[in-house]
């Protein structure tokens, strides 16, 4: 089983002093950035995720302006692919599907943000497209939401996703127990 690492929309809007700031942001970006060297080492395929918006009255990931660059923790090299995705989904728009084929990976680890958007949508497409999936929850973030008038914390939608995403749709592991694995 061929693993790739697929790393979503690690950008600087989400860091602090950004326009979409998340909770834990550079804690998630810091476990992104051991996955990265991880799989650099090991010379296994590994993709970047960016989103520019495409929509109008967009307030983050304002193509040409820094928010919208891949943070510094995940630079990635000339020759690793970046897909720029205008939605949700990393697969929608994209050839990320055929990519990940065409390098024989068959097993998806998933890392990035927001949680409760781009990393959900993603790996519930992935699962559909017939990949093993892994989260890695501590590597990924998200952000405080309102519903009905009531403030939901990050962490309990952190909580809350991942715990929708562990059946069927993935394993959610650590870091720690990713990387010792």
């Amino acid at each position: 089983m061929t693993q790739g690492l697929i790393i979503v929309d690690v950008q600087n809007d989400y860091f602090t002093g950004g326009t979409m700031e998340l909770v834990n942001m550079s804690a998630a970006s810091e476990n992104c950035k051991a996955l990265l060297e991880n799989f650099r080492n090991k010379n296994a395929p590994l993709f970047h995720i960016q989103h520019l918006a495409a929509r109008e009255g967009a307030t983050f990931f304002i193509p040409e302006t820094e928010g919208c660059e891949i943070h510094s923790d995940v630079t990635p090299t000339d020759d690793e692919p970046v897909f720029v995705k205008h939605f949700p989904s990393a697969f929608r728009g994209t050839d990320l599907e055929k990519v990940l084929k065409s390098r024989g990976v068959t097993e998806v680890i998933i890392c990035g943000a927001m949680t409760h958007m781009c990393i959900d949508t993603t790996t519930r497409a992935a699962f559909d497209l017939g990949f093993k999936c892994q989260v890695i929850h501590d590597a990924c973030a998200t952000k405080d939401l309102e519903f009905n008038g009531e403030l939901v914390k990050a962490k309990d939608v952190q909580n809350a996703f991942m715990a929708a995403l562990s059946v069927p749709f993935a394993q959610i592991v650590s870091t720690k127990e990713y990387l010792e694995s």
